[in-house]
């Protein structure tokens, strides 16, 4: 059998090789790699651990923790506020308090690396610190305030007080001396004189000891005042009431109605003492009685 020749002429190449075939090596297998194997090569021993990488302070990728620095600049925001307002210093002092703590905290964090607000932490320090100050200062000058408000109440207290008995013991007087009423009346109480009931007396028993007070009003001021109550009442120095004595001789006259401007009405009334009356004796008075206090006149009767 010839072997075919192409058209060009040219041989064609025998695409069997010559002589015994070549054994092929297998492909080259990839070797198991130990991860927990020490490593090997030029950066075994000292030269690993001198080319080793130094890890960061936290994992590559976690975010800081600023929390406790933000709580401290708003706790000591709200100190301050609170610190200005004298009705709310008593609670001002808890959240600047803890603006110093979370302060303190996040400082610590900020060192150790697991925070990165250092400014707020600082800020938030500073503000619980000032919030405590200006909450002291602030319950000091309400104490002040409270004890300066106690004080002008007791001192009106005191001096409503010392009025009440001033105009108390303005109102006791000997007979003789001038009360003048807010009215603008002025009465006087004479000094009682004895007094001898006739045959026909009311209110006087045999052996008593009956007196004669005369009683004067002078109206002081531009007006007409009116006189409600016009009948004195009468003790002695040991509580007994004297009882009033009617006659019919005319010498008792009772204050009543309006007093002009300027004029002086005068009243005489006859008391009869029982027989162990004390030799001094009270006689109270007051042209109105559902108006203005009594007032008192006092001495002996001989």
């Amino acid at each position: 059998m010839s072997t075919p020749v192409p058209p060009d002429g040219s041989p064609i190449a025998d695409s069997q090789p010559s002589g015994p075939p070549q054994p092929q090596s297998p492909p080259p297998q990839a070797q198991d790699h130990d991860p927990w194997a020490p490593p090997t090569g030029p950066v075994a021993g000292h030269e690993a651990l001198r080319t080793a990488p130094v890890p960061p302070p936290y994992y590559a990728g976690a975010r800081p923790s600023n929390g406790m620095g933000i709580a401290a600049l708003v706790l000591g925001l709200v100190g301050i506020v609170l610190g200005l307002f004298v009705v709310l210093f008593w609670i001002a002092w808890l959240p600047a308090l803890l603006a110093v703590i979370f302060g303190g905290v996040a400082l610590s964090q900020v060192k150790k690396g697991v925070a990165a607000n250092k400014a707020m932490a600082v800020s938030g320090l500073v503000l619980g610190v000032l919030g405590l100050l200006l909450a002291m200062a602030t319950g000091v000058v309400a104490v002040v305030a409270v004890k300066k408000v106690a004080d002008r109440a007791h001192a009106k207290v005191e001096r409503e007080r010392e009025s009440a008995e001033a105009a108390e013991k303005a109102r006791h007087l000997a007979f003789g001396e001038p009360y003048t009423f807010d009215n603008g009346l002025k009465v006087t109480v004479a000094k009682p004189e004895p007094f001898v009931p006739d045959e026909f007396a009311n209110g006087h028993a045999k052996g008593n000891k009956a007196v004669q007070i005369t009683v004067t009003v002078v109206n002081t001021g531009p007006e007409r005042v009116s006189v409600e109550t016009g009948l004195p009442d009468v003790n002695d120095a040991n509580g007994a009431s004297a009882e009033l004595v009617i006659d019919g001789s005319g010498r008792q006259k009772v204050i009543t109605g309006y007093v002009l401007p300027g004029r002086t009405v005068v009243g005489k009334y006859a008391f009869s003492l029982p027989p162990d009356a004390a030799d001094r004796i009270e006689v109270e008075f007051t042209p109105d009685a559902e108006e203005w206090p009594d007032a008192y006149w006092s001495g002996t009767t001989s």
